[in-house]
């Protein structure tokens, strides 16, 4: 059987993961100015830093659902996997890399 299409679970997985990519990493460089601009580093028991926590956990939850709407495109049968693996990829990632500057992070302190 050949495989016609994209998978619309791939494309599905391949957006949201993007927009969690990019929602992260605006997220990472707003914590960062936030830390830069008040003496002494930001307030971890502040407003800001629990609503930036949150949005952080928030999308990391984003990329798990793309990597299960990844892997559900990845078994489809009858269509192309190309962008479900590209999803997949992109949110394993973020993940990953999120995961572990909020290790160094606290490793620092």
């Amino acid at each position: 059987m050949e495989r016609t299409g994209q998978s619309s679970l791939g494309i599905a997985s391949l957006i949201i993961s993007g927009v969690g990519f990019l929602a992260t990493f605006l997220l990472i460089i707003i914590a960062g100015i936030l830390e830069t601009s008040s003496p002494g580093g930001m307030n971890e028991e502040s407003i800001e830093a629990a609503i930036v926590g949150l949005f952080i956990i928030g999308f990391l939850g984003l990329e798990l659902i793309a990597i299960g709407l990844g892997i559900a495109g990845i078994f489809q049968k009858a269509k192309s996997r190309v962008t479900a693996i590209i999803g997949t990829s992109i949110a394993t990632a973020t993940i990953i890399i999120t995961t572990s500057l909020i290790l160094i992070g606290t490793a620092m302190s």
